[in-house]
């Protein structure tokens, strides 16, 4: 959570020697602590923090795609599986993570440059 909190981003890869073998996202997260509208102490998520391992909460079946891959590819599948990132694996080597964010700020540039009229 101080990964995410003190980087500015919302999910993290997880790698075991160097493979990808899950997401850790800010939802992740979310569903590994008390529900929100149930009320507890701040100590409870303190230990939840501390004792709850990525591996036990993180997303194991992960979509990616690959530096070749269109970006019509990538936004359909972060549509599909209503999803903000997508790890971007080059020959099974974590290359980047593509978000919405990103296609979005290219979509502002395109559309800035005139290259979409």
């Amino acid at each position: 959570m101080e990964l995410m909190r003190d980087g500015g981003f919302r999910r993290i890869p997880v790698l075991d020697e160097g493979s990808l073998v899950g997401i850790l996202s800010e939802r992740d997260l979310r569903m590994a602590m008390n529900s929100p509208v149930v009320v507890h102490e701040r100590t409870q998520d303190d230990f939840l923090l501390d004792s709850v391992r990525v591996g036990s909460c993180m997303t194991t079946e992960v979509i990616t795609v690959t530096p070749e891959d269109t970006l019509l590819h990538a936004a359909r599948l972060l549509k599909h599986y209503k999803i903000g990132g997508l790890p971007v694996l080059d020959q099974g080597n974590l290359v980047g993570i593509l978000t919405e964010s990103d296609l979005l700020a290219y979509l502002v540039e395109c559309l800035e440059t005139g290259a979409l009229l």
